[in-house]
């Protein structure tokens, strides 16, 4: 799994490449906690370089959320791939 973070003045882009499983979710997990505190209100989870993903996955997207709303911030996802949406979906996170 390859994470690539950039940051502008008012925004954060968080692109995720390989295989979203459990082994890489705790990877994952490891580069949000190493974010700073003052975050750009507005960040952007680009999953179109995942080539897999689990359920993993989903709890990725939450935790992300999550640590997001604290600050106020707004959470997007973009270029989910099919089956990534089939797990979205699945969960009943159709509208992610």
């Amino acid at each position: 799994m390859n994470i690539d973070i950039q940051r502008t003045d008012d925004s954060l882009v968080i692109k995720l490449s390989g295989d979203l499983d459990h082994h890489a979710a705790g990877k994952v997990f490891e580069s949000f906690t190493a974010l700073p505190e003052a975050l750009p209100r507005r960040c952007t989870l680009d999953l179109g370089g995942v080539t897999f993903m689990d359920s993993s996955g989903i709890a990725v997207v939450l935790g992300l959320r999550r640590r997001l709303s604290y600050i106020g911030a707004e959470l997007s996802v973009v270029n989910a791939p099919a089956q990534a949406m089939r797990v979205f979906r699945a969960a009943g996170m159709k509208e992610i």
